[in-house]
């Protein structure tokens, strides 16, 4: 059905989502399995930002910084999952022009906005291991929340630009994503018109918006890394490292996952191997990033015991008057 939209003739009025059709009678077993992720991954990061905001032994930069990250990665998973999660329960897979528009601009702004605050992170841990001196007077309250703020404002500029100019390409069809969300190389890929500037403002972008944070990260480590090394104790050296290496795997498997993936873009025959790896960064991180930073973290795990001892136990008085 065609329609107009300023000037332009477009017939896709809607999309379908091919997502994990070819599973067939696996679907339900998936959709549970990706239900459990959902809960466990709302649950942990939903957690992990009201204690960070609770408990005034975390109102420091580092644990700031995290609870920025627990509340993205909550609108991460929300963005992708249930839609998909609904595709695998009810074979519905449609989703209307504007709806994929939108769940592509929320993955895409919230995604940038993980590699400035993931390299902001990683500064602040550098300034703590590196420059310990300095680290109370540079990483102050001002500071931290100049951080935080222009990360989310980076991610948005970024993924509003891409956004401004993928709705000037024709749509025309064919309407079928091999995909379980709506990501910009298959939308790219099904427009009827010329791509050319779209894709070089898509790779100048991410070289802009995305090279530079992922450097300042690999950067942090590498003075991280370095500094530790020089400390003489093993004890210092194993106290230092613990206060960033739960950073270190949330970098690490993001980044990791994020290069697998588009490597293996380029190449069709392994298009449903693309399409597994996708999951590593879309769902994994979610639900893996509440599970590193509390069980590997004393502060966390401490503040998570005594939320759940001062709301979730019953006081002394009520356990005598149900005994």
């Amino acid at each position: 059905m065609e329609q107009t939209t300023q000037g332009k003739q477009m017939n896709v009025t809607e999309y379908i989502l091919l997502g994990f059709g070819k599973f067939g009678q696996w679907q339900n077993i998936l959709f549970f399995v990706f239900l459990l992720i959902y809960i466990a991954a709302m649950i942990g990061n939903v957690l992990i930002a009201i204690v960070v905001a609770v408990d005034q032994h975390l109102h420091t930069p580092m644990y700031f910084f995290l609870g920025n990250l627990s509340c993205l990665e909550t609108c991460y998973i929300s963005n992708v999952m249930p839609k998909m999660m609904v595709g695998l329960l009810t074979e519905e897979n449609v989703i209307s022009f504007s709806g994929c528009f939108v769940q592509f601009f929320f993955f895409g702004y919230l995604m940038a906005t993980e590699c400035y605050l993931l390299s902001v992170m990683s500064y602040d841990r550098y300034l703590a291991i590196c420059k310990p001196l300095h680290y109370t007077t540079t990483m102050n309250t001002q500071m931290c929340i100049q951080l935080a703020v222009s990360s989310w404002i980076n991610g948005l500029i970024a993924t509003l630009i891409l956004l401004s100019f993928m709705l000037e390409l024709t749509y025309c069809g064919p309407n079928e994503i091999d995909h379980y969300f709506c990501d910009s190389v298959p939308l790219i890929k099904l427009s009827c018109s010329d791509t050319n500037l779209v894709e070089v403002v898509s790779f100048v972008l991410a070289f802009i918006f995305t090279l530079p944070p992922f450097l300042l990260t690999l950067t942090s480590y590498i003075f991280i890394i370095t500094t530790i090394l020089k400390i003489p104790s093993t004890t210092g050296r194993k106290k230092a490292f613990s206060t960033c290496s739960s950073h270190l795997i949330v970098v690490s498997t993001f980044y990791g996952t994020i290069m697998i993936v588009y490597m293996l873009r380029k190449r069709d025959t392994l298009h449903d191997l693309n399409k597994a790896f996708s999951l590593l960064y879309t769902v994994l991180p979610p639900v893996a990033n509440p599970l590193i930073y509390s069980l590997r973290n004393k502060e966390v795990k401490h503040a998570i015991g005594k939320l759940f001892w001062k709301y979730c136990i019953p006081p002394r008085s009520w356990r005598e008057l149900l005994q």
